[in-house]
């Protein structure tokens, strides 16, 4: 029997057909090339499902289910595609391929047809790449009921499109043959062939839904069932499925572990049933149970009382219901070993995630040879053009699918960054599916005269609470629980709250949900648009004033408790949110929207670039200035220092409230994909002071709404000469936060991401790394200094400094050793020290200090301490 015979054997007699996959792709062998694969779909034997199993992806996620035992394509549209995870189509010998096939839609239009894509190919040599991206060479048959290889060539003989179809690939000896057969009579309806040669066929093979004469029909396109794919030409790789069990992620605070799963659609599955387990030396134990939230497919567990002081494998295991019986999947991670005893705590952190480097292998790549202790997303974890098809916003069903699979593709990317680590996850605008989202306390903001600016300008949010309740429990439910959990309007939650770890007291604020829309709070001569002022003549910095939000009040009594509170050892403190309070961006002067950024040139590296003026875009916290203030006056009497995402232009700033350098450090990190290539370029005088050894675009500045700023480090975009330049040329990378408990030093890296940190270790961004003190964060000049204290019987000790005519905190810290000169900022004042450990709860309190009065040290002495 040759070759071709011995495939038609392999897919047409199918009562002999080995099921080398099942429905779950770890029942294969391992990879194999070379040797004959026979794989066939399994949709028979799943239940009803908006998901074609963990072999498949689909483009998009909600318009593929199974139903009835075969796999639906549900809409009638452009471009939609069923691609094989698990195999692939290799360089050499020969396939076949066959499903069986039912049109649902009746056109009449050569150019809608159902089929297959063979070879298909992404931006990147990944199957990932391939799955959502990827184009090959389609060969199928049309609504008119052509049969063709390649789009353009269609065959004159046509078969009936309404009647049950079998469509056979077979590929040898550089013929490519598609045969049409009636399946019920297995009666030959009609052939075509081609030469095609082997290497335009390597790729990934997935089927086809083409309907462009559709704009976007809600009829179904087609059935699809019972997939074959077999020869020496299929290369095998079961351990690329994704799901269903698809990602996780943790926290562990004040001795819990919270952790959320993601999984796929499958919810509606009766009796399926999801356990976290852990393993502490005795074998896998089950230690809570749960099932699947029905809208963000997430299962949320809780462990309190978590003493482990070793790093603990945990797994998702579910067990899922099937026609023939029950089957179980497993995703590992582990619960590492909280680093309290580490000198240093270091941070990964990243933002602002487009889809041009997608599966980002780079990223994954390199970011482990740092060792991060932890991660930290602070937004945009997709785009709204994620993976290609824009978005859906009704129904809610349909909608909360097409932010998962936007979702899933950010967990296929990342998931091994934060597989074995804690990190902390927020929201920002794009992943609730704005531009820019003015929350407003969470009100609705009208779509029914757009979509766009003048929606998300009335303040609030677009999409449903539902929805944007859906989203935040799949980026946030694993956050410590809410300082003050009360939802916002419309029953929003709210997930602003302190995370330590590692000796390191993260707070982390919600800087979108409660701020004032500009337009709602300006006069309208103002002209707003967009965060932007349209009338040239008007001037924001005159309205400091202006009745806006920025934090809100909710948010403000959060910090002020944060601020003080050092209690569970904490030595550092930190804030995690979406963007900095200050705008770090420059356009060519006379700019009032900011929407050519994408079109602006790249200049070549060592260019300065000219004409440029800073901007006033009301997105970033630099607006409101007020309320910008207060946070950073509350923010600083911790000594806490900012990391920040979402603008697109790695830098780092001390900032100013008063004067220049009064308050403390913050890195806005860089974007893992750059979208909006920001930059900064200011123009300078001959009196302008850059820092020592920097370029003149760093010093003290002042952003368009005149708050102080001194830029220390910018990454502009340049060109570097790499492809794709749409990644490179934009200044793509991620950051490393490393705390010193010890040095009380904060060091701040800043990679490019092509850069191998092992073999190239001084590859970062220019400007970086940056060392900065924590007590450099209370930037604030001392008007006077109060006695030296001397703490005896105690290790590192908080020591709070009271304002006792005012009766406010001036600032509290955990000093390192047993010295401290409190610095006051009011020679003539009359101060209180609060001296002891929170933790043990014993405190010693000097009252009535006055500066220059007694300048003999102040001593605490505590008995019974070590």
């Amino acid at each position: 029997m040759d070759r071709k015979e011995s495939i038609k054997t392999l897919l047409l007699g199918s009562a002999s057909l080995p099921f080398i996959s099942r429905f779950s792709p770890g029942n294969e062998s391992a990879a194999r090339k070379g040797s004959a694969v026979s794989v066939k779909s399994q949709w028979s034997r799943m239940p009803e499902m908006n998901w074609a199993g963990p072999s498949f992806w689909g483009n998009r996620l909600q318009d593929w289910e199974v139903t009835g035992g075969r796999l639906m394509c549900n809409v009638s549209g452009p471009n939609r595609t069923l691609h094989f995870l698990t195999h692939q189509l290799g360089e050499n010998g020969f396939f076949s391929t066959q499903v069986e096939a039912d049109l649902q839609r009746q056109t009449g239009e050569d150019r809608d047809y159902i089929g297959f894509r063979l070879g298909a190919r992404g931006r990147f040599e990944d199957y990932r790449s391939a799955a959502v991206f990827g184009e090959g060479l389609d060969a199928g048959v049309t609504a008119t009921g052509a049969l063709f290889i390649g789009k353009d060539d269609l065959s004159d003989e046509t078969v009936e499109v309404d009647q049950p179809l079998r469509l056979l690939v077979n590929y040898q000896e550089g013929t490519l043959t598609l045969t049409v057969f009636n399946r019920e009579s297995d009666q030959q309806l009609s052939s075509v062939s081609s030469s095609v040669d082997a290497s335009d066929l390597s790729g990934n093979i997935a089927l086809v839904s083409h309907f462009p004469s559709v704009k976007e029909g809600k009829q179904p396109s087609v059935r699809f069932s019972d997939w074959q794919l077999a020869g020496e030409g299929v290369d095998s790789h079961p351990d690329q499925g994704y799901g269903p069990i698809c990602f996780a992620q943790y926290t562990l605070h004040d001795h819990c572990v919270k952790l959320t799963a993601q999984l796929a659609p499958v919810e509606r599955v009766e009796g399926h049933q999801v356990e976290l387990q852990v393993d502490e030396g005795q074998g896998w134990k089950t230690r809570q149970t749960a099932t699947v939230d029905p809208l963000s497919r997430t299962v949320h567990f809780r462990l309190e009382d978590w003493t482990s002081e070793e790093s603990v494998p945990y797994r998702i295991l579910l067990r899922l219901p099937l026609k023939d019986g029950e089957e179980t999947f497993h995703y590992e991670g582990t619960i590492a070993r909280n680093p309290v005893d580490d000198p240093k705590v270091k941070t990964a952190v990243f933002s602002c995630n487009a889809d041009h480097g997608f599966p980002n292998n780079e990223i994954v790549e390199h970011v482990p040879k740092h060792e991060p202790d932890m991660a930290v997303f602070l937004g945009d974890q997709f785009y709204e053009s994620h993976g290609g098809f824009g978005i859906q916003t009704d129904p809610l069903e349909k909608s909360s699918l097409d932010f998962l699979r936007k979702w899933y593709m950010f967990g296929w990317s990342y998931r091994d960054i934060f597989r074995h680590i804690p990190c902390a996850i927020i929201p920002d605008d794009h992943d609730v599916y704005h531009g820019n989202v003015w929350g407003a306390g969470g009100k609705d903001a009208p779509t029914d005269k757009g979509w766009g600016y003048v929606a998300q300008d009335q303040g609030g949010y677009k999409m449903p609470p539902e929805w944007v309740n859906m989203v935040q429990r799949a980026q946030t439910s694993h956050l410590p629980d809410a300082y003050d959990p009360t939802p916002v309007k419309q029953g929003i939650g709210v997930y602003y709250t302190d995370w330590n770890y590692g000796g390191i007291s993260f707070a982390i604020i919600e800087d979108r949900k409660f701020k004032s829309a500009p337009q709602n709070v300006l006069p309208r001569e103002a002209k707003v648009t967009n965060g932007f002022i349209q009338n040239r003549d008007f001037n924001i910095r005159e309205y400091y004033d202006v009745d806006a939000e920025l934090l809100g009040e909710r948010q403000l009594s959060f910090l002020e408790h944060w601020s003080a509170d050092w209690s569970n050892g904490v030595n550092m403190k930190a804030v995690l949110s979406q963007t900095n309070f200050c705008t770090v961006a420059t356009l060519p002067e006379g700019s009032i929207i900011d929407q050519i950024v994408p079109r602006l040139e790249i200049p070549e590296r060592g260019t300065y670039v000219e004409g440029d003026a800073p901007t006033t875009d009301m997105d970033s916290n630099g607006w409101p200035q007020k309320g910008r203030d207060k946070a950073l006056q509350l923010i600083r009497k911790s000594f806490a220092f900012h990391i920040a995402g979402d603008q697109h232009l790695a830098s780092v700033v001390q900032y100013g409230v008063d004067e220049h350098r009064d308050a403390g450090f913050a890195f806005a990190g860089p974007a893992l994909n750059n979208v909006w290539p920001r930059r900064w370029w200011p123009q300078v005088d001959k009196d302008h002071r850059s820092l020592l050894g920097r370029p003149k675009n760093t010093g003290d500045f002042e952003d368009g709404f005149g708050n102080k700023m001194t830029v220390l480090a910018v990454a502009n975009p340049v060109q570097t000469n790499r492809e794709p330049e749409i990644i490179y040329d934009r200044s793509t990378g991620y950051g490393i936060v490393t705390f010193d408990k010890k040095e009380r030093t904060i060091q701040i890296e800043c990679w490019p991401r092509y850069v191998d940190p092992e073999s190239n270790p001084g590859g970062q961004y220019d400007g970086w790394p940056l060392v900065v003190h924590q007590e450099d964060n209370y930037g604030r000049r001392a008007a006077a200094w109060l006695p030296e204290v001397r703490v005896e019987g105690m290790e590192n000790p908080v020591v709070e400094v009271h304002n006792e005519e005012s009766g406010e905190l001036e600032y509290a810290l955990r000093i390192a050793g047993s010295l401290f000169k409190p610095k006051v900022f009011s020679a003539d004042g009359r101060y209180s020290l609060r001296v002891g450990d929170p933790d043990r709860d014993e405190w010693q309190t000097v009252e009535n200090i006055r500066p220059g009065e007694n300048q003999d040290q102040i001593v605490c002495a505590f008995t019974g301490s070590a």
